[in-house]
């Protein structure tokens, strides 16, 4: 029996759609018998069809074996079949599953019988690579990606037409109040089952009204995790492929979006923001109409309640389905997250991402009050309490301290301050944790209160009282309705429902009383108080500023961060980076903790500039003295140049007794190489490979890391030579044999010497920094420093990351080797982030430099530099810095250790006290270095609140050197989000 070749489905007019039922070897059956290829069926899920991979003799697969659902007639099945081909031909760039063809052209399909009656059966394109499906956390990237081919799709299908288009599907936007109208019924628990009722109510009424302004057409209608393939090999994983062509209709041009957005909710990590840049990539390749932005996320909303009608729909009908019973959790995660902020914020936000708002976001004006809201109480009286990241009141840490803002207050109203008023739209710090995986709830949505003497609330205008109660009082203000909210123990003077005039009480506060002031779109959701910052946006364009009511100027707009960012590239040479693709405004740092000006708190696992910790107090209360009193050159006469070059050099083993001070670690590498060539005489210099040493001319030379210059070993001057880099993790020689590292470099210097070019210098990290805190082997500088100044050269100790107790076992890192080198450089640590460096060596070969000419650095030795030195010295032995580097790093580095069992992804821990590298590979035998992988992770921690950078010629070490300040509880919480990101991104064992 044939199946009618010109009928199409209407899901309303069917009981159900269960998989037929068809097993492997009738799979095999149908294949060779009907369809030509001899193969191994391997069943696939699917919600309604019957899908079997075919594999070849050789195990290989060959190609895709799909049975369609019998209630699908031939002519929706060759439309289907055409969309994919016209997508194939339209987009060469994407791998499609297209139907196989024979010889004649002709596709490979026929009719088989099924216990339902006659179906479709056939082979279709096997596309390598797997798809998105799954828990897995998807990044921005591949989120944007998914994005830009349903664009790509949809552009494609504008203009497609074939009448078996022409079908009623339940996956059908268009239809989707039907569908949870019909199947609802099955969901059994009455909380979600209502849930997903009204939430279809409200969105489907949303769409409704727009409904007439969106433009239909050919849709795919199913480009979801499920059926975007990845390219194989990507990393992170990016795609590239289509398949299952299985709801191609017509409908809603706008669905094609919602409907992959939907599909990104359940995945690991992902909450609404998140889905943004598919967003933007799909409207830079099919730009939304206003009223297409407008309808996108009531859609999702509506696939969302479709998803989980359906879902228990197919599992009751059809009980043997695995693929549709396991996919009911993540079906409910998806309408989770689809439902978890109200529309009208995801609306803005997707409006504020495609540009097609109809009205600029406001962080806007009420209506002008007939008269103030609190009577008698004039602007001149009242006192802004700024909270922000910017303010000065949050200095030294007081943001931490959840008796700021009490504190703060108390302040201004002993200062005799009528009232104390905060901000409308600006981030609190106040309310910031220091460390937390989520982004906190901080930017304000109204204004705080507090009064220093008694007021009577009034009304601004005419209103109706909304509602009245101990403690509350809601008026209809204009199209906005204003809400106070003061101490429950006062009752207001107003009851429900009535209607005030301008002026008439609402009702009396006393001093002391605290008063929470917001003003909301009368038609619109509640607005909580404070706010996500990624929601932000979204929420204030419900609000307004209630600062004119009580006399004050509205909130001026802030400087957007993209603005920002292209000022920044158009004016800051772009060749100085930044971290990030998207970065946050990070404009405030205490201890171990940076903060952006959204109020987010990021654990700091970077900065070895600052050992001491960000905004140290006693270095910012030194150079604050220091610049009231005197600033100039060293070459005047001033004790604090004296005391600190005498501090550092007692911090050196003799003869390491003089002392030179630059500006940074760049300049003193390149002084040291000076000192040594005019010392020695010799004009070669020997540096290891994969070194990083600075940036000015001779720093540079002796640079060879490929990250930071990738044509380093090629572009080296003639007197630089270089020699193995002495890696026992995956350099030349590993593990025990890493000892051969030493002899090899020395027979290069003697061969030069040989060749009567002896080096006048070897430079190198006496702990390798650059390659991600991997300890040289043991005796290798010993023997290397012996070899070059045996013919005469002198050994240059790079200690600019590595030095100043970071290491925490060792104060320099040649201790650690047991040497003593001729020349010292060292920077970043010396100042806590302000430009100080120094070049430590012998009286005897300071003094040569004469020979060269005269030194000077103006600010190097300055009294500022000359004090922060001193301070920072002071607080390194005073706070046991270097004592805590070696307890908490030595702890860190147990946690770490303890991540690798769980995640094979992790290749070595390296390093020593707070100078670690967690090394990432993606095969442990051949170490094979996974960058990618190692970029997306960085991206994935600084969604959880933990700045961290990858190093290494292959960026594949995450460089963990933070301030030397970090304590136990933060080195926790950096493991345990390491862990959650590595899970998340599927690198659990």
């Amino acid at each position: 029996m044939l199946p009618d070749e010109h009928r199409t489905i209407d899901f309303f007019t069917e009981d159900a759609l269960p998989v037929p039922r068809v097993a492997p070897a009738e799979a095999e059956l149908i294949a060779a018998e009907h369809l030509g290829i001899t193969a191994r069926a391997q069943s696939l899920g699917s919600q309604q069809d019957a899908n079997f991979l075919l594999h070849s003799g050789d195990g290989t697969p060959a190609a895709v074996l799909k049975i369609a659902n019998p209630a699908f007639g031939t002519v929706e099945i060759e439309a289907q079949d055409a969309a994919a081909d016209l997508i194939a031909s339209a987009c060469p760039e994407l791998r499609i599953a297209t139907v196989l063809r024979r010889p004649d052209g002709s596709p490979r399909r026929t009719t088989v019988d099924t216990e339902n009656g006659p179906a479709v059966a056939r082979l279709l394109r096997y596309l390598p690579g797997g798809t998105l499906s799954g828990p897995r956390h998807l990044s921005p990237g591949t989120v944007a990606a998914m994005g830009t081919i349903a664009g790509k799709v949809s552009t494609a299908l504008r203009d497609f037409r074939h009448p078996g288009l022409d079908r009623v599907l339940q996956w059908d936007p268009r239809h989707a109040d039907r569908v949870v109208a019909k199947l609802a019924g099955h969901i059994d628990e009455p909380d979600r089952r209502t849930a997903v009722r009204t939430a279809t109510v409200e969105a489907w009424a949303h769409v409704h009204e727009l409904a007439a302004a969106l433009p239909s057409q050919a849709v795919h209608l199913d480009l979801t995790d499920d059926n975007l393939v990845r390219s194989p090999g990507s990393r992170p994983p990016m795609p590239d492929g289509i398949i299952d062509f299985g709801d191609v209709t017509t409908s809603w041009a706008v669905g094609e979006l919602a409907v992959s957005l939907s599909s990104m909710l359940h995945h690991d990590g992902i909450e609404p923001h998140h889905v943004l840049p598919a967003v933007r990539a799909f409207h830079a390749v099919r730009p939304l109409s206003p009223e297409e932005a407008e309808a996108v996320w009531p859609l999702v909303v509506l696939r969302a309640a479709v998803l989980v009608a359906s879902g228990r729909h197919q599992a009751a009908v059809d009980e043997d389905n695995v693929y549709a019973t396991a996919a009911l959790d993540h079906e409910w995660r998806i309408f989770e997250q689809a439902t978890s902020l109200p529309l009208p914020v995801m609306i803005r936000l997707i409006q504020d991402a495609t540009g097609t708002a109809t009205a600029p976001a406001r962080t806007a004006r009420a209506d002008t009050p007939e008269c103030p809201l609190l009577r008698d109480l004039a602007a001149d009286d009242i006192t802004l309490l700024d909270l922000s990241t910017d303010a000065d009141s949050m200095d030294q840490g007081a943001w931490t301290d959840a008796g700021t803002e009490a504190r703060l207050v108390a302040s201004a109203l002993a200062d005799g301050a009528a009232a104390v008023v905060t901000r409308y739209a600006r981030a609190r710090l106040t309310r910031t944790p220091a460390l937390s995986a989520v982004s906190p709830a901080t930017v304000s949505t109204g204004t705080d209160l507090w009064l220093g003497r008694d007021v009577v609330v009034q009304a601004p205008a005419a209103a109706k009282v909304l509602a009245a109660a101990p403690g509350h009082v809601e008026l209809a203000y204009g199209a906005q309705v204003l809400s106070l909210s003061y101490p429950r123990t006062v009752r207001p003077v107003v009851t429900t429902r009535a209607t005030v005039r301008a002026g008439e009480d609402i009702a009396h506060l006393t001093s002391g009383a605290a008063v929470h002031v917001a003003l909301r779109d009368a038609d619109g959701p509640a607005v909580p108080r404070l706010v996500r910052p990624e929601y932000a946006a979204g929420w204030l364009a419900l609000t307004a500023d209630p600062a004119p009511l009580l006399g004050l100027p509205a909130a001026s707009g802030r400087t957007p961060e993209r603005d920002l960012l292209d000022r920044r590239a158009a004016s800051f040479a772009t060749v100085q980076g930044h971290y990030y693709a998207d970065p946050p405004r990070i404009e405030r740092g205490w201890r171990h903790h940076l903060v952006s000006t959204d109020g987010r708190s990021y654990l700091d696992i970077v900065n070895n500039v600052t050992p001491l910790g960000h905004a140290h107090p006693r270095v910012e209360q030194a150079v604050s003295r220091q610049l009231r009193r005197l600033n100039t050159n060293s070459r005047f006469h001033y004790a604090s140049v004296v005391e600190f070059t005498e501090r550092l050099a007692a911090l050196l083993p003799d003869p390491l007794d003089t002392v030179f001070l630059v500006n940074s670690g760049s300049e003193a590498v390149d002084l040291g190489l000076r000192l040594a060539i005019g010392a020695s005489g010799l004009h070669d210099v020997v540096a290891l490979r994969e070194a990083y040493h600075g940036w000015t001319y001779a720093s540079d030379a002796v640079s060879t890391s490929l990250q930071d210059n990738p044509n380093a070993l090629a572009t080296r001057p003639s007197w630089v030579h270089t020699v193995d880099s002495p890696n026992s993790y995956r350099g030349r020689h590993r593990g025990p044999d890493a000892v051969r590292y030493a002899p090899e470099a020395v027979a290069v210097i003697d061969e030069l010497a040989a060749a009567g070019r002896p080096a006048g210098a070897f430079i190198g990290e006496t702990f390798y920094g650059n390659a991600g805190g991997v300890a040289l082997p043991d005796g290798y500088l010993a023997e290397v420093y012996a070899a070059v100044r045996r013919h005469g050269g002198l050994a240059v100790a790079d200690e600019v990351q590595v030095g100043y107790g970071r290491l925490g076992h060792w104060f320099w890192g040649f201790e650690q080797q047991q040497v003593v080198p001729d020349i010292v450089c060292v920077a970043k640590a010396m100042g806590n982030g302000h430009p100080l460096g120094a070049v430590i060596t012998s009286k005897a070969v300071a003094d040569r430099y004469r020979d060269q000419g005269y030194f000077f650095s103006s600010t190097g030795g300055s009294p500022v530099s000359s004090v922060v030195g001193l301070t920072v010295l002071d607080a390194l032995r005073d706070e046991d810095l270097q004592g805590n580097a070696a307890r908490v790093g030595g702890h860190l580095k147990s946690r770490l250790e303890a991540l690798a069992d769980r995640h094979g992804i992790i290749g070595a821990v390296h390093g020593s006290g707070l100078y670690l590298g967690l090394e990432l590979v993606r095969d442990r035998a051949d170490l094979e270095p996974a960058t990618e992988e190692t970029a997306e992770l960085c991206d994935r921690m600084l969604d959880l609140g933990v700045i961290v950078q990858p190093t290494g010629d292959h960026l594949n070490i995450l460089k963990i050197k933070p301030p030397l300040c970090i304590d136990t509880t933060a080195a926790d919480f950096f493991a345990d989000m390491l862990d959650l990101a590595l899970t998340q991104l599927g690198h659990a064992r």
